[in-house]
């Protein structure tokens, strides 16, 4: 294998929203101090599919490497505080769980909480173990305040994401970016000329705009893959054998109630629908498989369900399922939706993006870039997509819906080896199995398994010759504790209005 590095001077970004301003915004803070210049290339005739408008805690320590506080974010970005999702009829009509971003119970010894719950269930202590969640708790109540930096015990350690306009955030993104000194250029690519080695030369635009010459090329250009795919033509990896989503129509609705900390997912025949609480608007949406209903009667759905009046038009987009083949091709690396896509169910589309900045951030400690540096990236980018599809298979795996041929389907599929290793372990011994480069956590794994009812059969032996009085007595202190202390916390509503006074006031 060949050692030899290519220096990169110019980087050239392709395409705006989301991705491609993060990714400026995060390349132009790294090489701050360096000679590498960045542009940024995206055109205003074209439109960015901008729905995702729910996030995962990462985001917080993406925007925190740049500067930026939660508050400031809160305040450009129509911001409130997301505690977790709640899993609506997944389980069959009425059913409800919340996946938070928190711990469930305390551990000892190193045994999960998840085996002192068997335990007690065994010893007639019948409740969920959601009560056992900080994080759980304070999203059902609707109440929030940023988690103790210096928890006494794992009982009181949760974290907490956003649910933003992502035009807003992106504008912010871009804001640092061009402070950094990243060049914005607003022009229509109508060619890619290519090297004799088949990598990226440069950028030709239909005006009168000078062409755009670099050393790598990132392509954040969405749906359309306009280098990765177009240019490069890197195969793509369809996985819509265990993902049969292929379809979303989305809507924006006025606000008519006060925002709730959490996203809700709600399961309907033929997919699920999301509703997102912003603080002046609500994001709504419904991601269906076209092979179950069609485009006309998913709209209908979708606005029968709505809280508050529609802002506009219903919007439509199409998806496969999967990913590309490598997401670095010769010296074009594909971020966001040009990477792959999964589906937006557990809001992974924009930490799939922070993961692959940071990997790029990783790679570039000096400015320049080899074959190595490109297989690595592809290796962790590979293992980061197939852990997260694993997790949103789950979902579907374990549903209890009976209500239509999408969920029995479902419900019968055989599933990727790695997924079926898991949940084989963890069903016979409680054992909460982790692969390098997974995004969410034993915790996360816990909330949807037993959200779903698919619990363990056994539970640690070293349980086994506990003192039954005080283990039951221990887990109804948790319980007590967990409630009392959200009865403390202050609404969410408080925080909002917080922080509101706090950016008029800078």
């Amino acid at each position: 294998m060949t050692t030899e590095k290519r220096a990169i001077q110019h980087i050239a970004i392709v395409g705006g929203g989301t991705a491609g301003w993060m990714t400026a915004a995060a390349l132009s803070h790294h090489f701050k101090q360096s000679n590498v210049s960045i542009s940024l290339v995206e055109s205003s005739q074209v439109g960015t599919v901008g729905v995702g408008e729910a996030t995962i805690p990462t985001l917080r320590r993406f925007y925190a490497k740049l500067g930026l506080t939660d508050l400031d974010v809160v305040g450009a970005a129509d911001a409130t505080c997301k505690l977790g999702i709640e899993f609506q009829d997944w389980r069959g009509e009425g059913s409800s769980f919340i996946h938070p971003f928190g711990l469930f119970g305390d551990k000892q010894q190193d045994i999960g909480f998840q085996h002192f719950w068997s335990k007690g269930r065994e010893l007639g202590e019948k409740a969920d173990i959601s009560q056992y969640s900080l994080g759980v708790s304070l999203a059902k109540n609707n109440k929030f305040t940023p988690p103790n930096p210096k928890p006494k015990s794992r009982l009181e350690i949760f974290d907490w994401a956003l649910h933003f306009d992502a035009v807003k955030f992106a504008a912010l993104m871009k804001t640092v970016a061009t402070q950094n000194g990243v060049t914005h250029i607003d022009g229509k690519i109508n060619e890619v000329t290519l090297c004799a080695d088949g990598s990226i030369s440069s950028l030709k635009f239909e005006d009168s705009t000078a062409p755009v010459d670099a050393d790598l090329f990132i392509d954040c250009s969405g749906f359309h893959g306009l280098l990765i795919d177009k240019a490069l033509n890197t195969p793509y990896i369809n996985w819509s054998q265990w993902l049969l989503c292929d379809r979303a129509v989305s809507v924006q609705t006025c606000v008519d109630e006060s925002p709730i900390t959490r996203t809700i997912a709600k399961a309907k025949q033929a997919g699920w629908q999301w509703r997102i609480p912003l603080q002046t608007r609500q994001g709504n949406g419904y991601v269906y498989s076209s092979q179950f209903i069609d485009k006309a009667d998913a709209t209908e759905s979708l606005l029968i369900d709505v809280k508050g009046s529609p802002l506009h038009d219903p919007r439509h987009f199409s998806f496969t399922p999967g990913r590309r083949e490598v997401a670095w091709n010769k010296n074009c690396v594909a971020v966001g939706l040009s990477a792959g896509f999964i589906e937006p169910l557990e809001s992974t589309s924009i930490a799939l993006i922070e993961t692959a900045i940071d990997h790029l951030v990783q790679t570039f400690r000096q400015p320049a870039f080899g074959l190595a540096d490109e297989q690595r990236f592809n290796e962790v980018t590979r293992d980061e997509y197939e852990r997260v599809r694993d997790f949103i298979i789950l979902h579907y795996k374990l549903n209890g819906r009976d209500d239509s041929e999408l969920w029995r389907y479902c419900r019968d599929m055989k599933v990727p080896d790695t997924l079926q290793a898991k949940m084989d372990e963890y069903k016979s011994e409680g054992k909460l199995t982790r692969y390098p480069w997974e995004i969410f956590g034993e915790d996360s794994w816990i909330a949807v398994y037993h959200g779903l009812e698919f619990y363990p059969k056994g539970y640690d032996k070293r349980l086994a010759w506990v003192d039954e009085a005080m283990f039951v007595e221990q887990l109804q202190a948790i319980r007590h504790w967990i409630a009392n202390v959200t009865e403390q916390v202050p609404p969410h509503e408080a925080f909002l209005r917080y922080a509101k006074q706090a950016q008029a006031a800078k």
